[in-house]
């Protein structure tokens, strides 16, 4: 009883190794990961690039929005203040000014859709699936969802949006401390500069606010693939299964390959009687050679075989009454350099021609050239 318990831990340990989740993914899960929309990417790449180009663009056709708000404004306190208002008037005066919103946020949209698909793109490629938002129900289960909520996910997420918060407030509050004296004297300054700095101190926080968030969300999709790898990981039992699910159970395939070398040898067999001669080793190797000089150019290989193959090549030629001849060097070499079916090699004509002409005679007809 002593002596077995220490085979039976060791047992279990080798147990609980083979399910350790220690070996990288095989391509064919990562594949069905894919399928089912689980890939590896952040998101909060896409918001923080958007973020950026969008400010960026207020930067580079800052003009743009200059001249159509100014045209915008113009119209609007000038003629549209002082108009009559009818029914006719009104539905013109928001179609215009749907019109001019539209021309100026264009480009932001534009920016938008385009920055997002690239961000998209560049994380996991081309992906169209639909799996990712079929319903789980799983998920309203009350105990799975309060382990997400304390799970080190949940705390990572957290973290991750505290140091957002820290790093976006130092930046807000290093580019106001930079102009806090400018500001303070705004109330002495006219309003054309009051609004030119404003929109100045904007830009300048769109953008820094924009290039911290991008570093950040390179680093949390480097983080969400690190994860993902993780998840995907596999133990050892895990690959051996998998490979029996797709390349077969090893002993049935051994099973199936022994049946198809068992056909091939019955059918090889089948045409041993047709031979002219079979040429052996005299035990390790046969050959069997059939030459017909109206339908051949050259003597054809219609059987071979090693060992116990042979020994079945020459029962055969025995039972059938085919001569079988010993030659060492021939049988080797055709063994070695024929393939069944095949003519024999061009260089070994001279030799199979000298048995051929000994079998004809042996048979008692001459052999046509």
């Amino acid at each position: 009883m002593t002596a077995s318990r220490p085979q039976y831990r060791l047992k279990l340990d080798l147990q609980l190794f083979n399910q350790e989740k220690t070996e990288k993914a095989t391509p064919k899960k990562k594949r069905e990961a894919r399928e089912k929309g689980q890939v590896a990417k952040s998101n909060e790449l896409p918001g923080a690039f958007i973020l950026l180009f969008v400010f960026m663009s207020f930067a580079m056709i800052g003009p743009f929005y200059k001249s159509r708000l100014i045209s915008l404004f113009g119209d609007l306190f000038e003629d549209w203040m002082t108009m009559e208002v009818t029914t006719g008037n009104v539905m013109s005066l928001f179609t215009k000014l749907m019109y001019e919103m539209l021309i100026m946020l264009s480009p932001v949209f534009a920016i938008a859709v385009v920055v997002a698909l690239l961000a998209g793109y560049m994380q996991v490629g081309f992906l169209l699936t639909g799996k990712s938002l079929a319903p789980k129900f799983s998920k309203l289960n009350p105990l799975t969802n309060a382990k997400e909520i304390l799970s080190m996910k949940t705390l990572v997420e957290f973290l991750k949006n505290m140091l957002k918060l820290v790093v976006i407030g130092l930046i807000v509050f290093m580019t106001l401390k930079s102009d806090w004296e400018r500001i303070l004297q705004l109330d002495t300054l006219p309003v054309t500069y009051l609004l030119g700095f404003a929109g100045g101190i904007a830009l300048k926080l769109g953008i820094e606010v924009g290039a911290v968030l991008v570093v950040l969300a390179v680093a949390d999709y480097f983080y969400q693939k690190y994860e993902y790898d993780k998840s995907l990981k596999m133990s050892k039992q895990d690959i051996k299964d998998e490979f029996k699910t797709t390349e077969g159970n090893p002993l049935i395939k051994g099973r199936i390959r022994e049946r198809q070398r068992k056909m091939a040898i019955q059918r090889m067999m089948q045409e041993v009687p047709k031979a002219d001669v079979v040429i052996t080793n005299p035990t390790h190797f046969a050959i069997a050679l059939k030459y017909d000089a109206a339908k051949m150019e050259a003597p054809v290989v219609l059987a071979k075989g090693m060992d116990y193959v042979a020994l079945r090549i020459r029962e055969k030629a025995k039972e059938h009454g085919v001569i079988t001849m010993e030659n060492k060097p021939l049988a080797r070499a055709l063994y070695d350099r024929s393939e069944i079916g095949d003519s024999i090699p061009s260089d070994l004509f001279q030799a199979v021609a000298e048995v051929l002409a000994y079998v004809y005679k042996l048979k008692g007809r001459v052999k046509s050239s």
